[in-house]
């Protein structure tokens, strides 16, 4: 185990600030333009899979114990992160639509990369924040997600998936043999309805319509509003597209991820709506190094629906028999994700694997396939 001592220093946070080289990259393929645009993706999804191949697995665990005071330079990390997207972006939309050099192919190019960070960045960073006791940390995470116009995704993430992962009443549990493209389209509404519905239904049980004050989707309405004015002031028309561009990037890849981390898995139905409590193995669990630091761990999924509350330097790794494990981190598996026949030949075998580990009883499993089951209680 590490001691918390050791990651008071921060030596041992230097790793996971490894996603702040992005800046320097995005703006300097911003001036020069041309195939150079092609660096950002790549540097997220190829060259920490190679990382990953080379540094191999991290399976240390840091005392869950540890207090926030120790933490000071992870917690930093995350904080800075709002700033410096935000005036990333926006100095972007300024540069871009006023530059002479870059083409509008080049300008695609180069907002479909900030949407890259906004989305493996920026709306990972939020994830973050938002389990945070913080006001100011929360906060922080209001604003990274209004950046990508996707506000609702803290409602949602909070209210409904931790609560309901892995049962019928969970869009972003992706379902045995449901393909990404078809996951996609589905979520993208059913996870606006459920995040709306799960904040009115808060509301009402305090006796409040859904048009109270306190309906975080007022603020979500005029963060994001806020955001593509800016654009547009920054930049006109072609600012405000430009900005909407790298949102639609930014949104994919977090659904991308979604699809990854609970793809097949689901909690076993005990009867009359209840289900199991979630457990470890109800995450899909991936501990390679180099993509966990630009991550923050976050594909230590498992441990995080077992304790949201963690900080991420926390998030424990856990073995093949607490947790199904993934093959290869996120930067390969969202690959993967994007074709379907592959995806299945990879993946399917692996869920029919955990069913039998952890669920030999069970012996039909249409029901869960198709989310079937009855919906969970209240």
């Amino acid at each position: 185990m590490i001691a918390s001592g050791t990651l008071s220093g921060w030596r041992s946070a230097i790793p996971f600030w490894v996603s702040f080289l992005l800046i320097p990259l995005i703006w300097a393929t911003a001036f020069v333009g041309g195939w150079w645009l092609l660096l950002v993706p790549l540097s997220t999804w190829w060259a920490f899979a190679v990382l990953d191949r080379l540094t191999g697995l991290n399976e240390d665990n840091a005392d869950p114990n540890t207090p926030d005071d120790v933490l000071q330079w992870y917690v930093l990390l995350t904080k800075l992160w709002t700033p410096v997207q935000f005036l990333t972006l926006y100095g972007l939309i300024w540069y871009a639509t006023r530059t002479d050099h870059l083409s509008g192919l080049e300008e695609f190019g180069l907002f479909f990369g900030m949407g890259v960070i906004s989305g493996t960045i920026g709306i990972n960073y939020s994830h973050e924040l938002m389990h945070q006791s913080s006001r100011l940390e929360r906060w922080f995470g209001d604003v990274l997600l209004a950046m990508v116009l996707y506000s609702h995704f803290r409602s949602e993430h909070l209210l409904v998936h931790h609560r309901y992962v892995g049962t019928p009443r969970d869009p972003v549990t992706a379902r045995y043999n449901e393909g990404f493209h078809r996951f996609y389209t589905r979520v993208l509404l059913q996870c606006l309805v459920s995040a709306f519905k799960a904040e009115r239904d808060k509301l009402a049980r305090k006796g409040q319509p859904w048009t109270d004050r306190k309906n975080p989707f007022w603020r979500y309405w005029a963060l994001q509003g806020g955001m593509m004015l800016l654009a547009l002031v920054m930049g006109g028309w072609l600012g405000l597209a430009l900005f909407l561009l790298q949102a639609g990037v930014a949104i994919w890849q977090l659904e991308l991820v979604n699809y990854v981390e609970h793809y097949g898995l689901t909690r076993k139905h005990l009867g009359d709506g209840k289900y199991e409590h979630v457990l470890p193995r109800h995450s899909w669990n991936a501990s390679q190094k180099a993509s966990n630091w630009l991550l923050i761990n976050l594909q230590r999924h498992s441990d995080h629906h077992y304790k949201p509350n963690r900080r991420f330097p926390l998030l424990q790794h856990h073995t093949q028999d607490a947790a199904p494990q993934l093959p290869y981190g996120y930067p390969v598996m969202t690959i993967a994700a994007m074709i379907p026949p592959l995806w299945r030949r990879v993946m399917n075998p692996r869920v029919r694997d955990w069913r039998r580990q952890y669920y030999p009883e069970i012996s039909d499993w249409k029901p869960y396939n198709k989310a079937m089951n009855p919906r969970p209680n209240a």
